[in-house]
């Protein structure tokens, strides 16, 4: 049988969250069908997301944007690290059409670099992307300051348009380029509350509420550290790794020891930046999210309308999370309102389901 080839973006872990979610369903769906994933996110990562059974290797096809910490953008190194990558573009599509060959690779999926989709058209095997956004959208945003963006809208609209078919997730923009689209409902599937074990792992006082801070990176001054100890009297606050503060009484709670979805599934309270994975998590696991502004970024009005529909939520601004003052939030938050609407669920099985059949034709 042909070979599954899943390129996944290392943008950012809600790009990993989804395409694990999907890799999964598919794996449940047919235990034997060769799957090779290619990305650059941490193998630690997706090695707890993943089964031993679906082969891992590196490969960096697009660059996303690149962040100063999980809410801050460097538009300047963004555009300067693309333009290097796609000086490459050539010999990466050659790379790949060689890799597609040899792994007798029947189908690629990506969410969502452009390189693979072009590899995979130029080798006349089937391509599906996979993503709630395009960077030909994401990147339109900042022509108007730097026209020097514009190539790389026109680059990757270019491979959109002639991509065979969509998996248009949920939160998404209209991704107008895509000829051929299919919608799917919610992928994210509940975690398993670990409250227990996760206390005696970290020492973590399970009658507290717990509040999750949700980023792979945060850059808090020693005053903001300190106005976030004020809250252990009746929080107790943990980040997952790599994100941790030594010696703040803050937990971080190892990856390889807890998946994360079981983190988010035994707080309370999550404190996070809106991105795909954390907002589809939260819904799944119907747990108050606690957002904050991010800039530079479309996807962010479209994340909080799904906030606002389908979770208890409040919003804190950028100057209270970056001073350490959550308590406000935190209690608004708790205050908050039912979700006014349940989103449908299902969309990693529907995908695989979809993948599956372009693969056996």
């Amino acid at each position: 049988m042909s070979t599954i080839a899943y390129y996944i973006t290392a943008h950012g872990y809600g790009h990993g969250t989804r395409s694990c979610d999907i890799l999964n369903a598919i794996r449940k769906a047919d235990a034997d069908v060769s799957i090779i994933v290619k990305s650059d996110l941490p193998i630690t990562f997706l090695e707890s997301r993943l089964p031993k059974n679906i082969e891992i290797r590196p490969g960096a096809f697009d660059l996303g944007l690149i962040q100063k910490d999980s809410i801050q953008v460097d538009l300047k190194a963004s555009l300067e690290a693309i333009e290097k990558l796609y000086e490459r573009e050539e010999d990466l599509i050659a790379q790949e059409c060689r890799f597609l060959a040899d792994e007798n690779v029947g189908v690629v999926v990506a969410d969502i670099p452009a390189i693979p989709l072009e590899a995979a058209q130029r080798c006349g095997i089937p391509n599906i992307a996979c993503s709630n956004f395009g960077w030909n959208w994401i990147y339109s945003e900042f022509v108007e300051q730097e026209p020097r963006w514009q190539f790389f809208v026109d680059k990757f609209q270019a491979v959109y348009e002639k991509t065979d078919l969509l998996l248009r997730q949920p939160f998404a923009e209209l991704m107008s380029a895509f000829p051929c689209q299919i919608d799917l409902p919610l992928l994210a599937k509940p975690g398993n509350c670990r409250r227990a074990e996760i206390a005696a792992a970290t020492g973590a006082d399970s009658a507290k509420n717990w509040v999750l801070l949700s980023f792979t990176t945060l850059n808090l001054d020693f005053q903001a550290l300190e106005n976030l100890k004020q809250l252990q009297d009746r929080y107790e606050l943990y980040t997952v790794e790599p994100l941790a503060w030594p010696g703040t009484g803050i937990h971080s709670v190892p990856r390889s020891l807890f998946p994360f979805a079981d983190v988010l599934a035994s707080s309370d309270l999550v404190v996070t930046k809106p991105g795909f994975g954390i907002v589809s998590e939260c819904i799944a696991n119907n747990k108050p999210i606690i957002y904050s502004d991010r800039k530079n970024f479309l996807e962010y009005p479209v994340l909080v309308k799904s906030i606002e529909q389908y979770c208890r939520h409040a919003f804190i601004p950028n100057q209270e999370l970056y001073s350490g003052d959550l308590l406000r939030a935190l209690t608004e938050a708790e205050q908050s309102a039912p979700p006014k609407e349940e989103m449908p669920r299902g969309g990693a099985e529907q995908a695989a389901q979809i993948i599956l059949n372009q693969l056996l034709g």
